[in-house]
């Protein structure tokens, strides 16, 4: 028989999990986008020093 611990300590784990889970995802999500930004300005760059 599960004690009343266990139905503390499991959402609890599964709290921790999923706000561990945001903040790397975020972090993630945030390089990517800085990472497509640099590439599209440099795309950018080397477009205007190709044009006459």
């Amino acid at each position: 028989m599960p004690t009343a611990a266990h139905f503390l300590f499991i959402p609890g784990v599964l709290l921790i999990g999923v706000v561990i889970g945001w903040i790397l995802g975020s972090r993630a999500a945030a390089d990517a986008y800085a990472s497509q930004m640099r590439r599209q300005s440099q795309q950018k760059d080397r477009s205007s020093r190709e044009a006459p």
